[in-house]
This record gives structure tokens, sequence and C-alpha cells, in this order.
């Protein structure tokens, strides 16, 4: 019998959708270079346009609830899409045109250090120095695998804002991934995004651009839009509420490993010892910091006695500690009334537990 995650231990599964999402990531780069000569903002908005209408459907299909957004939720789905899906994809592009593009992808390498210290503290909590240790490491081993590349000022700026930029795509999420989930973010921030280049496409390449698209684009920005965008973003979105931001934004550091990987297995690059030192420490960072224990479980904690139909559900999904979101779900459905959020969140032993307990009471219980 396979026993639960023991405490602070973030669920493989978790892990795993996380590593998927990046690989798929890492590995779009020898796809994405045969879209440099195609109008930019009209090819992402078919792109994104296609993956909105593709996660609609599938949600349907899988009956899963996609919640309007209401309030500052619109201006963080605005940021997110503006910031993690526009503005990143115009920095790339540009900030290519004024230096080589191993120097972007070291300065977007370095996201696992900024989620290890911004993720924490969107969530009221101090930074793990274990995980900003390791995120550290992960980052000296993606810099490793990329190799380094001389800059001007200007390509300097917009790397900066690609870091930023991609920082941004999952800091932005944290607060709507509770309420809404990994498919929810994904839909509002995939159609956002659509909307978004459609608007830049009509400025910037002119309303018939997209006559000028050929088959392979098309072909192209349909392979983005299915494995890149639907399927990454919803995988990635996944790791983020159930490992939070901190943990989740070491397993970025695989995404250059992959392109790396890519470009091996395309003949387009050829490995060298400084890419396999890389590889090494980015997986010896990984280790170190998704290995690493989370706090102990505060004075009185007890584990709770799975009775009820929902508690069992959801104790049955491997992404958190068994007991702590069985305990999380009673609370949530008021079988456990002694439980209030703030004592919750004290008993939990992980994180991501109360985050379902909020999830829960937005989805399923009336205010």
């Amino acid at each position: 019998m396979s026993k639960p995650p023991g405490p602070g231990r973030p669920a493989a599964r978790s892990i795993a959708f996380g590593a998927v999402g990046m690989v798929l990531v890492g590995s779009s780069v020898a796809v994405s270079r045969t879209l440099t000569a195609a109008p930019l903002c009209t090819v992402q908005a078919i792109r994104y346009s296609m993956a909105a209408v593709i996660l609609v459907a599938v949600a349907r299909r899988l009956r899963i609830p996609i919640a309007a957004p209401r309030g500052r939720e619109w201006l963080l789905l605005a940021g997110l899409s503006a910031a993690g899906l526009v503005l990143f994809n115009v920095a790339i592009v540009r900030g290519v045109a004024h230096a080589q593009p191993a120097m972007i992808a070291v300065a977007v390498a370095c996201v696992p250090v900024l989620l290890g210290v911004l993720g924490p503290l969107m969530q009221g909590q101090r930074p793990r120095l274990p995980v900003v240790v390791a995120a550290a490491i992960v980052t000296v081993g993606a810099v490793l695998v990329e190799g380094a590349g001389h800059a001007s000022a200007a390509a300097i700026a917009w790397a900066t804002l690609a870091l930023a930029c991609e920082a941004a795509f999952t800091l932005l999420a944290v607060p709507l991934l509770p309420r809404h989930g990994a498919w929810g973010v994904s839909v509002h921030a995939v159609w956002l995004g659509a909307v978004m280049f459609a608007v830049l496409g009509g400025i910037t390449d002119g309303p018939a651009a997209a006559a000028r698209l050929t088959a392979s684009d098309l072909v192209a920005a349909s392979y983005l839009a299915v494995l890149v965008t639907v399927a990454a973003f919803v995988l990635w979105y996944s790791a983020v509420a159930a490992l939070g931001p901190g943990r989740a934004g070491l397993i970025t550091g695989i995404a250059p490993v992959a392109a790396a990987m890519t470009g091996i297995a395309l003949g387009s690059r050829a490995p060298d010892p400084l890419m396999w030192a890389g590889i090494a420490v980015v997986a010896g960072g990984l280790a170190a910091g998704l290995s690493a224990r989370c706090s102990a479980p505060g004075p009185g904690y007890a584990r709770p006695v799975i009775s009820s139909p929902q508690a069992r559900a959801a104790a049955d999904d491997g992404s958190v500690n068994r007991a702590s979101r069985a305990l999380a779900t009673r609370a949530a459905y008021g079988s456990a009334a002694a439980c209030s959020p703030q004592r919750l969140k004290n008993m939990c032993d992980h994180q991501s537990a109360y985050s379902w307990y909020r999830q829960v009471r937005a989805r399923h219980v009336p205010e």
C-alpha cells in the first residue's frame, strides 16, 4: 500500500505536473524559431485564440466549472496576460535583436530566485532559506546550460523586462488560484491575451497580416496552442497551486535543460561538458529544494478522522498531505466548526491545504 506524502513533502504528482509543463515550454524553443519571420502579434493572437477555444471545450467536457472574475480579479488577470503573455513575448523578440539568445535565456533563468523570495511574501510568509538557496543553485545550473552572451544596454533592459514578466506570470496567479483553480486562471489569462494580441496585431501588423501566414506558421502556432499553452499552462498552475510559488519556481530550471536537449536531438546544438555540468547542478538544486521539509505543524495538531464523502474524496488527491486536505475540506463544509481559518493554517502541515479550504469555500459554500 502506498503511503501518503509525509509532512512538508510536496506530492510527486504535483512536481511531475510542473516538470512536464516546463519540458513542453523548453522544447518549444525550436518551434518558436520557425516563426521569426511571421507577424508576431498576429500569429500570437491566433495561437491564444485557438488555445482559449480548446481550454473552454475541454473544461466543459470534463465538467470543470469556470468562475467569472470579479472585482480586483480582473486587474490581476489583465496584468497577468499583459505581462506574462504579451510583454514577455515582445521582450524576447526585441531582446534577441540586440543580443545573443543565450544572454536573454540567462536573465530568464533567474526566475527561481525571484519566485523563491517574492512568492512567500505574497502569501504573507517569510521566504524559506533552503528554498532560496536551492533556487540560486538551479539558476547557476541553468546559466551553465545556456552559456553566456554579449549584450548592449538595450538588450539588458529587454532581458530585465523578460525576467519581470516571467515572474509576473506566476506571481499574479497566486491570489487567483484558490478561487479559480488552474483551469480558470488558464482560460481567463489566455482569452485576455488573445484579445490583447489581436488589438496589437491590427495596429502593428496590419489587418491583412493573417493572409501572409504560411502553412508552416499555422502548424507551429497550433503546436504552441495545444502543448505550450493549453497543456503547459494547466500543468504549471496546478503545480503552483499545490506546491506554492516558491517551490514551484525551482521547477522552471527544467525549461533550459529541455531546450538544450531538444537542440541536441534536432542537431542544432552539440553537447559539451559545461552543459552536462549545468544539468547536474540543476538536478542537485531541484533535489535539495523540493525535498526540504516545511515547518512543523503547530501545537495541538491531530490527524482528523476522514468520515465525510467530501473529506474522503479530498484525501484521495495526492497533491497535499491527505490528512491536511481532509481537515481543510471538513472545515470548509462546516463539519469541523472548531477549525477557524487561522487555526487551520496553524494545524495543517502544508500551505496548499489552506488554499484548498479557500477554494472549496468559494466554489461550493454559499456566503
